[in-house]
């Protein structure tokens, strides 16, 4: 279904290793996303051109900013169909995948989809600022990953909680990235993170004469204490008075 060689060069435009079994089974990927995007509302992007670029690249643009460390846990917050979790996973097979979010019927399609393409996942259904309270998955996780859901100052309340002192959290925004960051000082102090790194992303990197192209922004905030007891906080607090 998607170009699996255009895949492969968009990647290693930006060092990206991406092995042809692993750009297999983002194909499988792939197929099934349009399958189940009949059935329910997954996604926007559906064309096989589009995949390619903007979701399984883009995701794929995280993998550089993970730590090296075998084994690393990471979880995917609010991860939708799976982006970018699923991508890392494949492309990095011994990182040990998280996958929460609030709608059960999207976990349905990921229970098949990671075993369709051969992910080992763990699924959580619960709400982000839910979860980070529970005791098996407050500040359990070296990464938390997350993908157009909130802005940044909303997202670290939600994702700080998840990961454990020393770890860090990747919050994969539009242009405006800089700008959030700057917004959500207040939110890391308070949370117990810092920003470490910021990636600017151009995509795809050598576009062709009027080819669509997309700027992103890659922030990563370290997590460098424990998160106070009182967050994060419930939604309705949350949404009426962001930090």
């Amino acid at each position: 279904m998607i170009d699996c060689d255009k895949l492969i060069r968009l990647c290693g435009d930006y060092g990206i290793p991406l092995s042809r079994e692993a750009a297999a089974r983002l194909d499988t990927y792939a197929s099934l996303l349009v399958e189940w995007n009949q059935k329910m509302n997954l996604t926007a992007i559906t064309d096989p051109e589009g995949m390619v670029l903007k979701h399984f690249t883009d995701s794929l643009t995280a993998l550089p900013l993970l730590p090296e460390t075998k084994g690393v846990s990471l979880i995917d917050v609010g991860t939708g169909a799976g982006f970018p979790g699923v991508p890392l996973a494949i492309a990095r097979p011994d990182i040990r995948l998280t996958l929460l979010d609030s709608l059960n019927k999207r976990l349905v399609f990921l229970k098949e989809l990671c075993a369709a393409v051969d992910v080992p996942v763990t699924l959580v259904h619960a709400r982000a600022e839910e979860g980070g309270r529970k005791p098996e998955w407050r500040e359990q996780f070296d990464v938390a990953t997350a993908r157009a859901v909130a802005a940044l100052p909303t997202l670290c309340e939600y994702c700080l909680p998840f990961v454990r002192t020393g770890g860090r959290f990747i919050a994969m925004k539009g242009p405006d990235g800089e700008a959030e960051l700057k917004a959500a000082g207040k939110a890391m102090a308070l949370l117990g993170g810092m920003p470490q790194r910021v990636e600017h992303i151009h995509l795809p990197k050598n576009p062709e004469p009027g080819e669509e192209t997309m700027d992103r922004c890659l922030i990563v905030i370290q997590k460098t204490g424990v998160t106070p007891s009182q967050y994060p906080r419930p939604s309705a607090k949350i949404a009426k008075a962001p930090l």
